[in-house]
């Protein structure tokens, strides 16, 4: 695009942007129902475009659809609650307990336009009309998609969907729009109308936008998901419980999607002489073949993998396979290797570091109580951490570990695995550094809208110039929270009773 067509999108999102804010919640929300009906209903079309592209599977990409219009609909209810906007009226109190207090406002307010630098492993949940889109969307705010390069012929379609399901809505021209190529979304990041950015992948390009976006003369907000490992431990007690079950569940979630998902679990803590060799090598083999996404992922990940197995003190439990055909595309089967808990220590330079792909590693540990420091020491921060305990299991050192999670990762499971993630409003997608560029946030669940509003206070200020949700009226039927006059007083009352 050339930089008078970059001006003009900016210029659309910037019209469109008050009016979007300001159109009532109702109207918003049908505005997402109708974007999740018109996804639905082209669903067939969409997922043949992008099992053509990404060479993902149609029965993997039609949920993901449906996940997508699903989150659309739920953001949808939240905008009619209007709890989102988290409004705060304080009434004027003249016996206030620090004097006289005015009539003190406050909710949340859009952000602005936002860019969203969609994912190339998740081409419906986590691009054009996935999470990071909806969520701004619902916060009231338009979005610019820089698409990926990945697929930019179902990102291309997809976009006409969304925007005219957008348009017959009712909401204005410059909601929604999509941009292509690196240097027309850093140059788009660096415009001064962007009120805040989100992204998901890699650590080295994250950290390069987040870096602009903090450098900008005025910076803006910048939500990146990037890299994590999850790492996933098992008891004795559990291994004992069911081998079975925690192999196969183990290869499953490394396998599927070819291992390209951000929550594949890449190390797997078992104890010493667990016995599931044989089991994890012979589920393993068993994975058929897989495309991986685009020619750079499978270079990244031949490297990576290269680099694994040549580590000495790795032991391969399944060699696996990476064929590169003739166009560059990358085709491999699971690789699982294990190593004693002391090789990955002395090796953690090589080991540590995110394999993009179907490649795990099985850590081999001799004392339970040891795995809450090791987890310290070795990991950074997580999207997950999980635990596998036999019925009823509890000790002291498992609940260190757990504890330990909670610090390093946003989710923590037991008796789960990572991959699969939950469209719900309590869900946590994200977590302390590397795993996202801002840890109290998530990309998925209903919190995700939070990342893209601002607070705003009016005191003092007339029926006639507040807000609607603001107004004692309450004309959206929005969630207010009063603080009447006279309840100071009493602050403090309740510890005591």
């Amino acid at each position: 695009m050339t930089p008078s067509d970059l001006d003009l999108i900016a210029s659309r999102a910037t019209a469109a942007a008050p009016v979007w804010a300001a159109t009532a919640p109702r109207r918003r929300a049908a505005a997402l129902v109708a974007v999740a009906d018109a996804l639905t209903a082209a669903s067939a079309e969409l997922v043949a475009l992008g099992s053509a592209e990404t060479g993902l599977s149609e029965q993997r990409l039609s949920g993901e659809v449906a996940r997508t219009a699903v989150q659309l609909r739920l953001f949808a209810d939240v905008v009619v609650d209007g709890g989102y906007l988290d409004v705060r009226i304080d009434d004027s109190d003249p016996n206030f307990a620090l004097g006289v207090r005015p009539d003190v406002r406050r909710y949340l307010v859009p952000i602005g336009p936002v860019l969203n630098f969609s994912a190339s492993n998740f081409p419906f949940a986590f691009s054009v009309a996935g999470g990071d889109t909806a969520s701004a969307l619902a916060a009231g705010c338009p979005v610019i998609v820089k698409a990926h390069s990945g697929h930019p012929r179902l990102s291309s379609r997809t976009g006409e969907v969304v925007r005219a399901a957008l348009t017959a809505a009712g909401a204005p021209e410059g909601t929604l729009q999509l941009i292509y190529g690196q240097d027309d979304g850093v140059a788009m990041l660096k415009d001064a109308r962007i009120g805040a950015g989100s992204f998901t992948g890699s650590i080295r390009v994250g950290q390069l936008l987040a870096g602009i976006a903090a450098g900008r003369p005025k910076p803006i907000p910048f939500f990146g998901e990037l890299g994590s490992v999850n790492p996933t431990f098992a008891t004795a007690a559990a291994v004992a419980d069911r081998p079975g079950e925690l192999a196969e569940g183990y290869v499953v979630s490394v396998s599927g999607s070819a291992g390209q998902l951000c929550t594949k679990p890449g190390f797997l803590f078992l104890p010493v002489g667990h016995g599931l060799v044989a089991r994890l090598a012979t589920l393993a083999v068993a994975v058929a073949e897989h495309r991986l996404l685009h020619p750079s992922i499978a270079r990244g990940y031949r490297e990576r993998r290269e680099a694994i197995l040549g580590t000495p003190g790795v032991s391969v439990i399944a060699e696996g396979s990476l064929r590169i055909d003739d166009e560059d595309q990358g085709w491999a089967t699971p690789t699982i290797v294990s190593v004693p808990l002391a090789t990955l220590l002395a090796h953690r330079d090589t080991l540590l570091d995110e394999a993009f792909g179907p490649l795990s590693i099985v850590v081999e540990y001799d004392e339970e109580p040891a795995l809450a420091t090791v987890t310290a020491e070795l990991f950074e921060g997580n999207l997950t951490g999980s635990v596998h305990i036999a019925t009823g299991e509890d000790s002291p050192a498992l609940r260190e570990l757990v504890a330990v999670l909670s610090a390093h990762a946003g989710r923590v499971i037991v008796n789960g695995w990572p991959t699969g993630v939950a469209v719900t409003p309590a869900m946590q997608h994200g977590g302390p550094w590397p795993a996202t560029t801002n840890d109290s946030s998530t990309s998925v669940g209903t919190a995700a809208i939070g990342r893209f509003l601002r607070g705003v206070a009016y005191q003092n200020t007339p029926a006639a110039l507040l807000p609607e949700p603001l107004r004692d009226d309450n004309p959206w039927g929005v969630v207010q929270h009063r603080s009447p006059a006279g309840e100071s007083l009493a602050w403090g009352s309740r510890v005591r009773t």
